[in-house]
């Protein structure tokens, strides 16, 4: 059984995997300062709830853009688990041809969403994943990785307006502003965010498109929020809420 662990700024995405079938899948807060062993316990609790043994975990891949928590799993894996870790780097076989400028700078979440938008949606692609930062990246027909554009994540933009505003309050942006010209001031900052964002992102795929200047491109879009603004996009053409799981299911595969 493949744990495959994708962790990010806010949020970890946790899968396990037999062969292709999922077997289960979480997503839980980040907490940087995890050790391997408190990794171990949460991990037995989650696997319990699914009626599987930790002992049947047969390898660990990770993609991480939090550094002591790679540490952390690597120890999990190696030291508790007692089976191969794999972590996701420039150097891993990925199929791609990463054209960055340094292809060691690109965050590994952005090569598996590449990778898994390939795999399961082909080449040439647009790839959106809505988080603490959103990411627009581009792959050409050929599979090369060519990169992409990063915007200030929608919480992270809201958490920012209410902190430095004395009087405008937080909202549920997941409870949909009924119109545009809204006539209150929680549904006012609701379409500004919702409308607004969805348009940034709308925008970032027509640019991305006439760069690539391909037909019949692949727009994608991924992540934990990606579901309060993906309805209000004109762009995306699928919704993907799996696709890092995706991705390090098949870089296992590639690498194992």
């Amino acid at each position: 059984m493949l744990m495959a662990v994708d962790v990010g700024n806010t949020q970890t995405v946790l899968g396990f995997f037999e062969g292709e079938e999922p077997l289960g899948k979480w997503r839980i807060a980040t907490e940087v300062h995890r050790t391997a062993d408190e990794l171990a316990v949460f991990f037995a609790g989650l696997l319990a709830l699914e009626g599987l043994r930790r002992d049947a975990v047969d390898a660990v891949i990770v993609s991480s853009v939090v550094p002591g928590l790679t540490r952390s799993y690597r120890n999990l894996a190696s030291e508790i688990f007692e089976v191969p870790f794999y972590r996701v780097t420039a150097e891993m076989e990925t199929g791609l041809d990463n054209r960055y400028d340094d292809p060691g700078e690109v965050g590994a979440d952005r090569i598996v969403n590449a990778v898994a938008a390939g795999r399961h949606y082909g080449f040439p692609a647009i790839i959106v994943d809505i988080g603490t930062a959103t990411t627009v990246e581009a792959v050409d027909g050929e599979a090369c990785y060519l990169g992409g554009a990063i915007l200030t994540g929608l919480y992270v933009s809201l958490e920012a307006l209410v902190s430095r505003t004395a009087k405008l309050p937080s909202v549920d942006l997941e409870e949909a502003p009924p119109r545009v010209i809204a006539t209150n001031t929680p549904d006012s900052i609701r379409s500004g965010f919702i409308y607004g964002y969805a348009g940034a992102v709308d925008a970032l795929i027509r640019r991305s498109r006439d760069e690539l200047g391909e037909d019949n491109v692949r727009v994608v879009a991924t992540g934990g929020p990606a579901g309060v603004i993906v309805p209000y996009c004109r762009e995306i053409q699928h919704f993907d809420p799996d696709l890092t799981l995706k991705g390090l299911l098949t870089l296992y595969e590639m690498n194992a």
